[in-house]
C-alpha cells in the first residue's frame, strides 16, 4: 500500500511566464483575435496536455511529480476566450465513489489552469512591451514632426521675406515704368508740335513751282514716314537723309523753308534720340519686370510646394495620431480583457485552494479505496479512448462552430437590411393607411348590437338579424318591426358575439392616424341602454372588457415607445369635459363636484367656458384643465376621476344612465430627432348621452330637463348631418354646444368614425330604427380630405415624456 505522502498532490509552483516564439506584437494580437494555436493544431495541443496530465497521474502513484511539472512548463499553448470560458466552467465528471478519478480530473484541471495563468502572464507582459514600443515610436514621430514643422516655419519665413523684397522691387519698377510712360507722353506731345510745324511748312511750299510741289509731296511722304517713327527707327533715319538731300536741292529757292526744315530736323533728331533712349530704357525695364515676375512665380511655386509638403506632413501626423489612438484603445481593451481574465484566474485560484483543501481531506479516504481504483483502471483506459475520440470530434465541432458564426453574421446583415426595410415599410404603411381611410370615406359608420339582457322584454327572438351570405356579410343589418324588414348597410356591423377586442381591431388603424399627425374623432350614438358607454369605456378593471378609450390609449403609448427606436419623441396632453344641459363642465377641475351642478341648475353663476376654433381647425375650450400625461397609468387615474365627476341618473330606460355628453381629448406632439419631422395629432373620443322619447323614459323634474336638453342637442346634430349630406352652404353648428364642439370633426379635415349602438329588444325597435336611419344619413356625408398637421420646432422641455 502506498504511503500517505505519495497520495498528496504536488506542491504548487510559482506562476512563471510561458516562453513564446519570436513573434512581433502584431502577430500576438492576431493569434489572440483568431484564437488559433501556433506551432501545432489545437487538437494536438490538447492531446499533448492530456498526455502530460496522464503522466502526472502516473507520477502521483510513482512519486515523480517534479519531472511532470517541468514537462508541463515546456508545453507552449495559446488559449482563446471560448477555451478559457470552457476551462473555467468545466465540471468534474466522475462516478460518485470514484475518488481517484475525481482526484485525477481535479489535478488535470489544476494543471490546465496553471498553463492558462502562465499564458495570460506571458500575454500581459507582451502587451506591456508592445505598449511601451508604441509609446516610444509615437514620441519619436511627434519629435520628428515638431522638428519638421519648425523647419517648415523657418523656411516659410524666409520665403515671406523674399516675397516682400520682390514686392518692393516690383513697386519700384512700376514707379519707374510710370515715369517712363510720362516721358513717352512728353515725346508724343513734341511730335505733335513737329507735325504742326510741318503743316506750316506745307503752307510755305504752296507758292512754289512744280518742283516745289514735288518736294512738298516728298516732304509729305517723309512726314507720313515720321508718323511711324515709333515702329521703325531705321526708316526714320533714311527719311531724314532723303529730306536733307531734297533740302540741299531746294536751298536756293526756298531759303526760308530750308531754315525752317533745319530747325524741325534738329527738333526731330532730338526727339528721335530721346525716343530711342526711352525705348531702350523701356525694354530694360520690361526685361527686369519679366525676370521679377519669373522670380515671383518661382517663389509662389516654391511656397505652394512647401505648403503641400506641410499638408502632407500634417496628414501623416494626423494618421500617426489616429494610429496612436487606435493602438491606445486596443491596449485599453486588451488591459480590460486581461483584468477580466485576472479576475477569472483569481476565482480559479480560490477554487483551486478549496479543492486542495478538499483533496487533503480526501487523502485518508483515498488510501482505503486504492483497491477499488485498481479495479476501475480498465474503465479509465476506456474513458481515455473516448477522450481521444472526443478530441477528434472537437475539431469538427470547431469547424461547425465557424460555419454557424458565418451564418450568424449573415443573419445579422439580413437583420440590418430588414430593419431598413421595416423603416421604409412604416412610411409606406402610413401612406397606404391614410389612402385607404380616405377611400373608405372621411365619416365612417360602424354599427354594434348588444346582446339581450335579463332586464329586456321576455321576447325570445331579437328584433335584428344579419346577412349570412354575399357581400353584405359583416356590413349589413336587418331590423324587424311589426313583421316588416328594414335593411341597412354600414362600413362594419358587429353582432352580439363581437368582443371588445374585435371592435377595437377595426379602429386601431384609425387611432394610429393620431400618432401620424391627423385629427381623429370617434363618437358613440344611440338610445339609452344600447351599450354606448360599454363600447367606449367598458370595464377597465377587467382586461377582456376594456372599452375603446383605454385600449386606444394603450395602443398609443405602446406605439410611441416602439417608435423611439426610429428617433420619435412624443408629448401628450389630456383633457376631459362633459356637456350637461348645454353647459360645459371641466371633469378634471378640483372644483368639479355635484355642488357645481346644483348651483348651475338653480340659476347660479357657475364657471363659464367658451369654445374657439383656430385657422388650422383646432378646437380649444377656454380655462379647461389640460394635464401632461406620460403613461397609461396616469390616464387611467384621470379617467377614474372623470367618471366620478360625470353626471348620471336613473330613468325607466336604464338603472344608471349618462345624462351628459362626455368628451375625451388627447393632443399628441411628435418630433423625429433624426429627420427633424414634427407632427401634431388630436384624438377625440366621445360618449354621447342616450336618446329616447320622453314618454318612454319616464323622466320628471330634473330628469325631464336633462332629457329635453339631450334630445335638443342630438336634434341639432341631426340638422348638421342633414345639411352636410345635402351639401348646403350653411350648416347650423352654433345651434348647440355639442355641434359647435364637433365642428372640425364633422365639417373640417378630421377622420371621423361614428358607432351607432342598437338594442335588440323588440320593445326598442322605434328608437333603433331612428338611430339606424340617422346613421345611414351620416354614412352618406362627405367632408374635406384629412391632412397631416405639422408644427413648429418643439422645445426640448415639451417632449420630456418621450
Amino acid at each position: 500500500m502506498a504511503s500517505r505522502n505519495q497520495n498528496k498532490p504536488p506542491p504548487r509552483t510559482p506562476l512563471t511566464k510561458i516562453s513564446s516564439q519570436d513573434d512581433g506584437p502584431n502577430d500576438k494580437r492576431r493569434k489572440v483575435a483568431s484564437g488559433r494555436i501556433t506551432g501545432s493544431t489545437a487538437a494536438s495541443r490538447r492531446r499533448q496536455v492530456s498526455a502530460v496530465v496522464t503522466n502526472r497521474q502516473d507520477a502521483v502513484v510513482g512519486g515523480n511529480a517534479e519531472s511532470v511539472n517541468e514537462e508541463l512548463e515546456n508545453v507552449k499553448l495559446e488559449f482563446t476566450k471560448e477555451e478559457v470560458d470552457v476551462l473555467l466552467n468545466e465540471k468534474i465528471r466522475a462516478k460518485k465513489f470514484d475518488l481517484k478519478g475525481k482526484m485525477e480530473q481535479m489535478n488535470e484541471h489544476i494543471n490546465k489552469l496553471k498553463l492558462c495563468i502562465k499564458w495570460f502572464q506571458g500575454n500581459e507582459e507582451g502587451h506591456i512591451q508592445e505598449h511601451e514600443k508604441l509609446n516610444s515610436s509615437l514620441e519619436s514621430a511627434e519629435r520628428r514632426f515638431t522638428e519638421t514643422e519648425i523647419a517648415m516655419k523657418a523656411r516659410e519665413e524666409e520665403l515671406n521675406k523674399v516675397l516682400d523684397e520682390l514686392k518692393l522691387n516690383i513697386s519700384s519698377l512700376k514707379n519707374k515704368l510710370a515715369e517712363e510712360e510720362s516721358l513717352k507722353l512728353d515725346a508724343i506731345v513734341s511730335h505733335k508740335r513737329e507735325k504742326e510745324a510741318r503743316d506750316e511748312l506745307e503752307k510755305l511750299q504752296a507758292a512754289l513751282s512744280e518742283e516745289h510741289q514735288r518736294a512738298k509731296q516728298e516732304i509729305m511722304d517723309i512726314n507720313q514716314k515720321f508718323a511711324s517713327v515709333n515702329a521703325d527707327h531705321k526708316r526714320l533715319q533714311e527719311y531724314n537723309k532723303s529730306l536733307q538731300h531734297y533740302n540741299r536741292q531746294l536751298q536756293t529757292d526756298v531759303a526760308t523753308a530750308t531754315e525752317s526744315v533745319k530747325r524741325i530736323e534738329k527738333e526731330k533728331s532730338a526727339i528721335v534720340e530721346n525716343l530711342s533712349t526711352l525705348r531702350g530704357h523701356h525694354k530694360l525695364l520690361q526685361e527686369q519686370l519679366t525676370s521679377s515676375k519669373a522670380l515671383l512665380d518661382e517663389a509662389i511655386m516654391k511656397k505652394e510646394s512647401l505648403g503641400s509638403e506641410i499638408v502632407i506632413l500634417r496628414g501623416e501626423l494626423q494618421q500617426v495620431r489616429e494610429d496612436r489612438d487606435r493602438q491606445l484603445s486596443e491596449v485599453q481593451e486588451l488591459t480590460a480583457t486581461v483584468a477580466k481574465y485576472k479576475e477569472s484566474t483569481g476565482k480559479s485560484v480560490a477554487m483551486l485552494d478549496s479543492l486542495t483543501l478538499k483533496s487533503d481531506a480526501l487523502e485518508e479516504r483515498c488510501s482505503t479505496q486504492i483497491e477499488q481504483i485498481r479495479l476501475l483502471e480498465q474503465q479509465l483506459a476506456a474513458a481515455n479512448e473516448k477522450l481521444k475520440i472526443t478530441d477528434l470530434s472537437t475539431s469538427e465541432i470547431r469547424i461547425e462552430f465557424d460555419k454557424k458564426n458565418q451564418v450568424v453574421s449573415e443573419l445579422q446583415q439580413r437583420l440590418r437590411e430588414a430593419e431598413l426595410q421595416i423603416a421604409d415599410g412604416e412610411k409606406l404603411r402610413k401612406k397606404l393607411h391614410n389612402t385607404i381611410l380616405e377611400l373608405k370615406g372621411n365619416i365612417r359608420v360602424f354599427c354594434r348590437v348588444r346582446p339581450l339582457l335579463p332586464d329586456d322584454s321576455h321576447a325570445t327572438d331579437p328584433a335584428v338579424s344579419f346577412p349570412t351570405s354575399g357581400e353584405l356579410v359583416g356590413r349589413g343589418i336587418d331590423l324587424i318591426q311589426s313583421g316588416q324588414k328594414y335593411p341597412f348597410t354600414f362600413d362594419k356591423v358587429f353582432s352580439f358575439e363581437a368582443s371588445q377586442q374585435d371592435v377595437f381591431v377595426e379602429i386601431s388603424q384609425l387611432v394610429q392616424s393620431a400618432l401620424d399627425g391627423y385629427k381623429v374623432c370617434v363618437f358613440a350614438y344611440g338610445q339609452t341602454g344600447s351599450g354606448k358607454t360599454f363600447t367606449m369605456m367598458g370595464r377597465p378593471e377587467a382586461p377582456e372588457q376594456k372599452g375603446l378609450i383605454p385600449r386606444s390609449l394603450e395602443q398609443i403609448f405602446q406605439t410611441s415607445q416602439a417608435l423611439k427606436a426610429q428617433g420619435w419623441r412624443f408629448k401628450m396632453q389630456a383633457s376631459m369635459l362633459e356637456i350637461y344641459n348645454e353647459t360645459i363642465r371641466d371633469l378634471l377641475s378640483p372644483r368639479s363636484t355635484s355642488s357645481d351642478i346644483n348651483r348651475t341648475e338653480s340659476g347660479g353663476l357657475g364657471k363659464q367656458y367658451s369654445i374657439r376654433h383656430d385657422a388650422n381647425g383646432n378646437t380649444y375650450v377656454s380655462d379647461l384643465t389640460i394635464v401632461d400625461v406620460c403613461s397609461i397609468n396616469e390616464v387611467s387615474s384621470l379617467l377614474q376621476q372623470a367618471a366620478q365627476s360625470r353626471s348620471v341618473g336613473k330613468t325607466d330606460m336604464n338603472e344608471q344612465s349618462s345624462r351628459s355628453h362626455f368628451v375625451f381629448t388627447l393632443r399628441i406632439y411628435g418630433t423625429n430627432e433624426s429627420t427633424e419631422q414634427q407632427v401634431q395629432g388630436v384624438l377625440n373620443l366621445i360618449d354621447l348621452a342616450g336618446s329616447e322619447r320622453l314618454a318612454r323614459s319616464g323622466a320628471t323634474g330634473d330628469r325631464l330637463k336633462e332629457t329635453q336638453a339631450i334630445n335638443k342637442s342630438l336634434s341639432c346634430l341631426s340638422d348638421v348631418i342633414f345639411a352636410l349630406a345635402k351639401k348646403e352652404d350653411h350648416a347650423p353648428f352654433r345651434n348647440s354646444k355639442l355641434t359647435y364642439l364637433l365642428q372640425p370633426c364633422l365639417g373640417g379635415n378630421s377622420k371621423t368614425l361614428m358607432f351607432v349602438n342598437i338594442s335588440p329588444d323588440p320593445s326598442s325597435t322605434n328608437e333603433s330604427l331612428c338611430s339606424l336611419r340617422f346613421a345611414a344619413r351620416v354614412n352618406s356625408c362627405e367632408i374635406g380630405i384629412p391632412r397631416r398637421q405639422t408644427i413648429r420646432p418643439l422645445e426640448s422641455s415639451r417632449l420630456s415624456c418621450g
